[in-house]
């Protein structure tokens, strides 16, 4: 592949060559690099003093003797410390905040309830909480490089504009002007399944992986694409709403009706409200049942279907089986279509995911015309803020950009 571009184009293109390089493979030396990226040694000579200047690279020890004897190289680093950036989820229920170092090592983290401070300034006071972490953990402010957010709706990230957030009550809602008003560093915004999607991909099961589908189950079902290391989301920032898929064309046309604003078919029979609602509906149907009494004036939750079916209650049982059919039958048609060499099961009801992963390989696998992994994800809540740091990463023009 030739690069063509002007003298400084082409010192900064091979510049992010070599950071990239010291990245993937530290520890590594001078002519390891050059012979790797093909680039000559003494241009790599250069450029690595340069990044050691710029606090990007460290130099640690020495390496192991070459089979000719002579000098052993010194080992070069990545500075995961040089800088930091800000990762926030927010959510429906609660909005996470943390300051990761460029490894996705987490230094400071916090969390509050989104509906506390809905009314009087959501983004006003995620700016003091971060404040408040970053003057915790004594960071320099110029080593803050961004911000990366996921929001729960459909997010223009060209724009910055939020299309629609119903749990927020944001509609046509531009978060990126607005976070400018408190923020002076870059900031980047995406819906909070497509962000997840990404920190699976950059430090959990789908790490190293370029073809991935991410599935959230909670109330909702949404799902997260990436294709050919490229997240995917459609002509209107609204691909990977799997939750409208149709699973069960008669069910359909007699039972469904949208419980809510754009509430999908698929999320009514397998969503993590919808498994809930079911329960505490057979129940009350019950001449006798444990939680009988409790069910009269109160829904329970898809965490105490798992928890009753793991008991061995067969009514939360078969409410999980039928779900965990609906769910399979949505897989097998997204991963007919997109092929992906990993599937991720997150979201609040994937705390539970081990009860119905067996199932769910099971039907995926018999139905799917090639077999695909299909694991729980493995940074569980931190997903989506990892995931927002990701994105930031991927969509910053800087030294350390990493897609």
């Amino acid at each position: 592949m030739s690069l063509k571009g002007t003298p400084m184009e082409m010192k900064s293109i091979n510049k992010k060559r070599v950071l990239q390089c010291i990245q993937d493979f530290a520890p590594i030396s001078r002519a390891e690099i050059s012979a790797k990226i093909k680039i000559s040694k003494p241009t790599v000579s250069i450029l690595v003093d340069e990044l050691i200047n710029d606090n990007w690279v460290i130099e640690k020890g020495i390496g192991e003797a070459s089979s000719q004897g002579g000098r052993r190289p010194i080992q070069l680093f990545f500075n995961h410390k040089a800088a930091y950036v800000i990762g926030i989820d927010i959510g429906g229920t609660k909005v996470k905040i943390i300051i990761s170092d460029l490894s996705g090592n987490i230094v400071a983290e916090n969390s509050f309830k989104t509906n506390e401070y809905l009314e009087t300034g959501l983004l006003s006071h995620i700016s003091k909480e971060v404040d408040w972490l970053i003057d915790k953990e004594k960071i320099a402010q110029e080593t803050i490089l961004g911000m990366g957010v996921g929001i729960p709706g459909i997010t223009d990230t060209i724009s910055g504009l939020v299309v629609e957030a119903p749990s927020l009550n944001w509609f046509n809602y531009s978060i990126i002007n607005e976070a400018k008003k408190y923020f002076s560093f870059p900031i980047y915004a995406d819906n909070d399944v497509n962000v997840a999607a990404l920190g699976e991909q950059w430090l959990g099961k789908a790490k190293n992986k370029n073809n991935v589908l991410f599935i959230a189950i909670g109330t909702g079902i949404g799902c997260g694409i990436i294709i050919n290391n490229q997240l995917y989301r459609g002509s209107s920032s609204a691909a990977g709403e799997m939750g409208y898929m149709v699973t069960d064309k008669k069910d359909v046309k007699s039972n469904f009706k949208p419980v809510f604003y754009r509430y999908g078919y698929l999320e009514s029979v397998a969503g993590g409200k919808s498994i809930g609602e079911k329960l505490t509906e057979k129940i009350r149907n019950q001449s006798e049942h444990p939680l009988l009494e409790a069910v009269k004036n109160t829904d329970l939750s898809a965490e105490t279907a798992f928890k009753l079916a793991q008991a061995g209650d067969k009514i939360a049982q078969q409410i999980i089986d039928d779900a965990t059919d609906h769910l399979s039958y949505g897989i097998v048609n997204a991963a007919s279509l997109l092929n992906p060499e990993i599937i991720i099961l997150g979201g609040g009801v994937s705390k539970s995911a081990e009860q119905i992963l067996p199932n769910v390989r099971e039907i995926v696998n018999q139905y799917l015309p090639s077999s695909v992994e299909i694991y729980t994800s493995q940074l569980g809540d931190n997903a989506g803020v990892l995931g927002a740091v990701s994105l930031f990463l991927r969509e910053h023009e800087s030294i350390i950009k990493h897609s």
